[in-house]
């Protein structure tokens, strides 16, 4: 029975796992799983390459320790007739030493961790996937590929803070992050119409949520920066705030332990609401604290994409996507009714519907919904790095 060579990828978040299989010189998608409510009760649905159920579990034991090596179980015991080339994985942060995809070695391993504090939610994860996996199959490469990438574009006024010319060296500047989905945004633009030269906001909003100015698809500005930390009000993240704000805490006797602790994980929609970080949750709730979580993610996330229209000279499009933007026509609507000065207008028809085009004729802003893939742009680039690597070799 013939072989078929394919591409392991990995996606690591806060509290779930994506992994996909796919052939290696077709990119055709093999299969693919997502664990969720990794810290609440975890949940695997994998699926087949046509994108139905194939196998599902909620009877595993709350733990990323446990989740990974329930992936690695059902991994290992559906590879029948296929040989796994290389694996690849989202990181988060490579710092300013890592940004290109990399193929991990000892020290890479070691520039990971030391970056790991910069994205506390993901980075530990990450790490341990690729540990786990490097040594279930040590004679495969592992490639790294980091959601920086994307923003080495921006120019150096938007890279840089206005701080003194040492921390810029000791690599503290303004990186920005899901570069590894505004990718796969960009290479789909051309498909609906958007012309190169045209000025696009791309809205990711999820769990972790970020935006990106695009100019002939190249990011030149994001809301994201030297964390994940900055920028939009988040499900459980803070987003921009004044800085005195950690001095005053800091002040008052917070440790770092504990600064981390509210700025990642209790703030956001989950720190307003005291409710949930689920903006679903919220959105089928009542009471006012609910309300003003919702109404705060809207009006900031408004607030900054009129910010981004200054580095694009002007504003052509806006695309939303990922789990909040992609799937909630409400929160849509909500920030786009704040852009109604724009001469933005949405179909209502469209936009309930989750249509591709949610905008009317009339607007002067075009409006998309487009699903991000992350994992196929993970596979692609893990498939060019081999393949140079083999080139190299030869």
């Amino acid at each position: 029975m013939k072989v078929t060579d394919a591409l392991m990828v990995f996606n690591a978040g806060s509290s779930s796992i994506k992994f996909a299989l796919y052939e290696q010189e077709s990119m055709v998608l093999i299969f693919h799983g997502n664990l969720t409510n990794i810290t609440i009760k975890p949940e695997l649905k994998v699926f087949d390459s046509k994108d139905k159920m194939a196998y599902s579990n909620n009877e595993i034991d709350t733990g990323y320790k446990n989740s990974i090596k329930t992936i690695s179980v059902y991994v290992s015991e559906h590879l029948n007739n296929i040989n796994i080339k290389a694996i690849g994985h989202r990181v988060v942060h490579g710092g300013a030493d890592l940004i290109f995809p990399t193929l991990v070695n000892s020290s890479v391993l070691k520039i990971l961790k030391q970056q790991a504090s910069l994205a506390p939610s993901h980075q530990p994860y990450s790490i341990e996937l690729i540990e786990t996996f490097t040594k279930k199959f040590p004679d495969i490469s592992n490639v790294v590929c980091f959601d920086t990438e994307f923003h080495n574009t921006m120019p150096e006024v938007a890279k840089l803070f206005a701080l003194p010319e040492e921390y810029k060296k000791r690599g503290i500047i303004r990186y920005g992050f899901h570069g590894i989905s505004y990718e796969y945004i960009a290479s789909t633009l051309h498909d609906h119409s958007i012309k190169s030269e045209q000025r696009i906001i791309v809205a990711h909003l999820g769990n972790g949520a970020s935006l990106c100015a695009m100019k002939n698809m190249k990011s030149v500005e994001t809301t994201m920066s030297f964390t994940t930390l900055d920028g939009l009000m988040m499900s459980t993240r803070c987003g921009s705030m004044d800085p005195g704000v950690i001095l005053y805490l800091m002040e008052q006797g917070m440790t770092v332990d504990e600064l981390s602790d509210l700025l990642y994980n209790r703030s956001g929609l989950m720190g307003v609401s005291g409710i949930s970080p689920d903006i679903n949750e919220l959105l089928n709730n009542d009471s006012s604290s609910a309300k003003l979580a919702v109404d705060m993610f809207c009006y900031h996330t408004a607030k900054h994409m009129a910010g981004l229209i200054t580095a694009l000279g002007g504003l052509d499009a806006i695309v939303f996507t990922a789990g909040i933007g992609g799937n909630s026509p409400t929160i849509r609507q909500k920030i786009c009714d704040q852009l109604a000065w724009l001469g933005l207008k949405l179909d209502d028809v469209a936009n309930n519907n989750n249509f591709t085009n949610i905008s009317t004729n009339e607007s002067k802003v075009k409006v998309l919904v487009i699903p991000t893939n992350e994992e196929l742009v993970i596979a692609r680039k893990t498939c060019q790095l081999i393949k140079r690597g083999n080139a190299h070799a030869a």
